[in-house]
C-alpha cells in the first residue's frame, strides 16, 4: 500500500460547481501503476460526501497525469455555495491522501 502523494502531485481548478482535480506522478515510470490503481471509482468513493454527480476521468499519457471531474461537487460553485472551500482548491490535498492498493511502484 502506498499514499498517493509519495508518487504523484496534484492541482485542482473549478468550473461553477464542478471540480477538476489534475494527479500528475513524480515519476513517468510510475504512471502505469498510477493508470491501474487510481480509478474513477476509487475517487468517486473518496469523495463520495461532496458528490452530486458522476467522476469522469481523463488519461494524459504524453503529462504522465490523470485529470478528473467531479461533478456537482462544489455546493452550486463560487458564487452560491456556502461552503469554505468553494473553489475546491483543498480537494488537491485529499486526493493526495488516499492509500492505493497494490504493491509500491518501482521508482524510488
Amino acid at each position: 500500500m502506498i499514499q498517493l502523494r509519495e508518487i504523484a502531485h496534484s492541482r485542482t481548478g473549478d468550473k461553477g460547481e464542478h471540480s477538476n482535480i489534475s494527479v500528475i506522478a513524480h515519476d513517468p515510470a510510475d504512471y502505469p501503476f498510477l493508470k491501474e490503481h487510481l480509478t474513477a471509482a476509487l475517487v468517486a468513493e473518496t469523495f463520495a460526501p461532496i458528490l452530486g454527480g458522476p467522476v469522469e476521468r481523463y488519461e494524459i499519457e504524453a503529462l504522465g497525469a490523470l485529470n478528473f471531474v467531479l461533478r456537482h461537487a462544489l455546493g452550486g460553485g463560487v458564487t452560491v455555495s456556502l461552503a469554505l472551500d468553494a473553489h475546491g482548491k483543498c480537494l488537491a490535498s485529499a486526493m493526495l491522501a488516499i492509500t492505493l492498493p497494490g504493491p509500491a511502484p518501482a521508482s524510488p
